[in-house]
């Protein structure tokens, strides 16, 4: 069963309150409901840290993370892009003009469908 998520701030609180010596970090554990491994974790990553750098820390990793979706999206844009005009510009497609004095006739862009000027239409009588 997971535990309470603790904020940045939370973690450093509880680090500092580990530093200042009136508990052992065993006791401080077992009152926030964390692990001794969980402890040492945070005090890796945020031991050397004020509360302010911890907030300011939170701060860039979530600029960073919004900035990283911006990029992601930027970068399917043109993915869809590319693939578009790739179709587009397939052999056959859009043969507009005349070549070597006949007319020859392509599709249709967008829907793939054959340009109605080109196809033949046999009536039964």
């Amino acid at each position: 069963m997971k535990g309470k998520r603790y904020s940045t701030e939370e973690k450093v609180r509880i680090l500092r309150e580990a530093d200042a010596g009136e508990q052992s970090i065993v006791d401080i554990c077992r009152e926030k409901n964390i692990s001794d491994v969980t402890f040492h974790r945070w005090k890796r990553q945020f031991g050397h840290m004020d509360l302010n750098e911890a907030k300011r820390l939170k701060e860039l990793e979530r600029e960073n993370t919004g900035l990283k979706k911006m990029l992601a999206d930027a970068m399917l844009a043109k993915k869809v892009l590319e693939y578009a005009l790739e179709k587009n510009c397939e052999s056959g497609a859009q043969e507009g003009g005349r070549a070597s004095g006949r007319q020859r006739w392509g599709v249709l862009r967008a829907g793939r469908m054959p340009d109605p000027r080109a196809v033949e239409v046999g009536l039964l009588v």
